[in-house]
C-alpha cells in the first residue's frame, strides 16, 4: 500500500465513516463505542476522533480499527471497500510497478453478459430496474470457487474503452450486527462484509473505477439535464427512470481531467447538473463537496424515509 493510498483513507470524511460504522452522529458527535457512554462524549474534528471520557483518539483507519476489532491492513481494507478506494495489494520486493489493467481478460464477458439468479433477483426483484439499463450498463455476473456470486459491472471511459471493472458480492446477508436495519431494502447494506459473506467488492488489479457510466456524456443534448448520483446502484435507478445518469464514489475521488470535463460540458453544451443527496450527513457532504466544483449544481430533496433516491425509485415503482 503506498503513501497516497493511505493518504486516501485517512482523508475519508470521518463522520461518514463513523455512520458506515454504525454509530449515530449528531453535531459532530456521537456516544462512545469504547465504553458505557450515555452522554455524546466522543466528537469529531479536524477529521480525528476522541473521546473525552475514555480518552480514545485517533483517525479514520484507527476508529476502523477499533470499533470493527481489526487489524491495520483489515482496517484499510475494509475502508477501501467501503470507499470503492482502490488500493495496492501487498507485492514482493521484485516487483517493481503496478500491472495496468488487462481489459482483454474482461471485454468478453460483458461483450455477452449473463444473469446468474442472484443478480436476476437482486437487479430485477430487489432493485427492479428496467431490463434496457441493465443491457446498456452490460452487467453480468460470476461465481468464485467458493461458490459466492457476484455482479460484475464495467467502467467505461467516455469513448467507450473498458478501463476497470467492480466485483459486488451477492451472497445473502447471513447474521446482521446489532443495531443494523434487517429490511430487505438494506440487503447490501454497508456492513454485509462484516457478517460471514467476505468483502463487498473486489476490483481486479490496475482496475480505475472513477465516474461511472461515462459514456452517456456522448449522448447529451445542448441544455440537457445530467444527473449525478453516488454509486452504481443509484446510477441504474436513475436510468430506469429516464434520466441521463452517472455515478461517483466520492468527491474526493475526482480526478483534475474529470472536472475539466464536467465544466466543459457546462460551458459548452449549457448542461445542467442535478443530485439527489443521500438522506444522510455523508450525502450531504458529498453535495456540497460538488457544488464548490459545479457551482450550478441542482438539489433536488428525497422525501423523508427514503435513504437514498434507490429507495425513492422503488417507492413510485412498487
Amino acid at each position: 500500500m503506498t503513501r497516497f493510498e493511505l493518504q486516501q483513507l485517512r482523508d475519508l470524511p470521518i463522520e461518514g465513516v463513523a455512520e458506515r460504522l454504525g454509530l449515530q452522529v449528531s453535531r459532530h458527535k456521537c456516544l462512545c463505542p469504547f465504553h458505557d457512554d450515555h452522554r455524546a462524549s466522543l466528537t469529531f474534528k479536524n477529521n480525528k476522533f476522541k473521546c473525552w471520557s475514555c480518552g480514545e483518539s485517533g483517525n479514520t483507519i484507527s476508529l476502523a480499527e477499533k470499533v470493527l476489532g481489526k487489524d491495520f491492513k483489515e482496517a484499510c481494507q475494509w475502508l477501501a471497500d467501503e470507499n470503492n478506494v482502490i488500493i495496492e495489494k501487498h507485492q514482493p520486493s521484485y516487483i517493481s510497478h503496478q500491472p495496468s489493467f488487462d481489459a482483454s481478460r474482461y471485454e468478453k464477458f460483458f461483450a455477452h453478459p449473463f444473469l446468474n439468479a442472484e443478480a436476476r433477483r437482486f437487479l430485477f426483484e430487489e432493485r427492479r430496474l428496467d431490463p434496457r439499463v441493465v443491457r446498456w450498463c452490460r452487467l453480468t455476473s460470476w461465481r468464485d470457487k467458493q461458490g459466492t456470486p457476484w455482479l460484475q459491472i464495467p467502467y467505461y471511459d467516455r469513448e467507450g474503452k473498458l478501463v476497470g471493472v467492480q466485483n459486488r458480492n451477492l451472497a445473502p446477508l447471513l447474521s446482521p450486527l446489532k443495531g443494523e436495519d434487517k429490511s430487505p431494502n438494506n440487503i447490501l447494506s454497508s456492513h454485509q462484509g462484516e457478517a460471514g459473506r467476505g468483502p463487498r467488492f473486489r476490483f481486479p488489479m490496475g482496475s480505475r473505477c472513477g465516474i461511472y457510466n461515462l459514456p452517456v456524456v456522448n449522448m447529451l443534448h445542448y441544455g440537457e439535464a445530467l444527473f449525478i448520483a453516488e454509486g452504481c446502484s443509484d446510477c441504474w435507478s436513475l436510468l430506469s427512470a429516464g434520466h441521463k445518469a452517472i455515478a461517483i464514489p466520492s468527491a474526493t475521488l475526482l480526478t483534475r481531467k474529470n472536472v475539466e470535463m464536467l465544466s466543459t460540458l457546462h460551458s459548452e453544451l449549457s448542461t445542467q447538473f442535478h443530485m439527489w443527496p443521500d438522506n444522510d450527513a455523508p450525502g450531504e457532504r458529498l453535495f456540497l463537496q460538488l457544488q464548490q466544483v459545479l457551482p450550478n449544481l441542482v438539489r433536488h430533496q428525497l422525501p423523508p424515509g427514503c435513504k437514498d433516491f434507490s429507495d425513492y425509485y422503488l417507492i413510485h415503482n412498487s
